[in-house]
């Protein structure tokens, strides 16, 4: 293999400036992802995104086919199955079975549909792997609205969503409508997945939207920090991811998920490291108790 055709970036510049609007909507996925992130990882619903990222690709996918514009299918598909996860999978246990039987039927669904498009291959692998020039100004302004209700929908709901992610049975029984802001939360995730697929794609979409706040949590316990953190590292994964691929011929979502392997890589041998020291500072405590 010849990296030279791989990778050019001597017309960098111009390249940077045509794609300009996929690195904006990089940069807003990745904070906005990060912040839901955190919820997604208190609740441990990782599994649910990728859940619903395969109706989200079916509807996408849909809309493909019929002529419609992408976003909107995906995000039909997302909230759909964000719905029917909410509504169905209250407790954990359900929730599983019920993405469980959702993601082979969206994939499905999504696989049948682009068999039956007659157009651009390229259109196709992009649904799952992401495309860099898949943003044009429309779309960016769409992601932005979404993204802004989001992440205002978030703040407002944020101190009982918390409470309900960390002991819902406590929440429950403090007047917190629990089942209420599941759904709501639901919602909201479907539709940072829906926007993201764009970007990233069906398959890879839980670097942007679990692995930051994962890569946080392993940092630091702190409630005000592990956001911040969380929204640092899924902007440095997608910015960085898109800011490589420009000058490459490979879909941004390896680039993506790789940075945010890396980073939380890192995390984990930081919070290891930080554990042990804690250990042995604790053990040599109770030998000077002792002694």
């Amino acid at each position: 293999m010849n990296w030279a055709d791989v990778f050019d970036y001597s017309d960098y510049g111009r390249i940077l400036a045509l794609v300009s609007n996929s690195v904006i909507a990089c940069a807003i996925l990745g904070i906005v992802g990060g912040l839901i992130g955190v919820f997604v990882i208190q609740r441990d619903m990782a599994f649910a995104v990728h859940g619903i990222s395969e109706l989200s690709f079916a509807g996408a996918a849909a809309a493909l086919l019929i002529g419609v514009d992408v976003l909107v299918g995906s995000v039909v598909g997302s909230l759909l199955a964000a719905a029917i996860i909410g509504l169905l999978g209250a407790r954990a246990r359900d929730r599983n079975s019920v993405v469980g039987v959702l993601m082979p039927f969206g994939l499905g669904l999504g696989i049948l549909f682009l068999a039956l498009y007659p157009g651009r291959s390229a259109n196709k692998f992009g649904l799952l792997t992401g495309q860099i020039v898949a943003v044009g100004g429309g779309q960016l302004w769409a992601l932005i609205g979404v993204s802004a209700v989001v992440f205002a929908v978030l703040l407002l709901i944020w101190r009982p969503l918390a409470f309900d992610s960390l002991d819902p049975d406590v929440a429950a029984s403090r007047g917190v409508p629990t089942r209420r802001l599941s759904l709501v939360f639901m919602l909201l995730l479907g539709l940072m997945v829906a926007v993201a697929l764009q970007i990233i794609g069906a398959l890879l979409v839980l670097a942007l939207l679990v692995t930051p706040a994962a890569a946080a949590s392993r940092v630091t316990h702190s409630a005000v920090m592990i956001p911040v953190l969380s929204m640092v590292f899924g902007l440095v994964s997608a910015l960085g991811g898109i800011l490589i691929a420009i000058g490459s011929t490979l879909p941004v979502s390896p680039f993506i998920t790789t940075i945010s392997f890396v980073i939380y890589l890192v995390c984990r041998d930081v919070g290891r490291t930080r554990d042990i020291r804690r250990f042995r500072r604790a053990a040599e405590a109770r030998t000077l108790e002792t002694a």
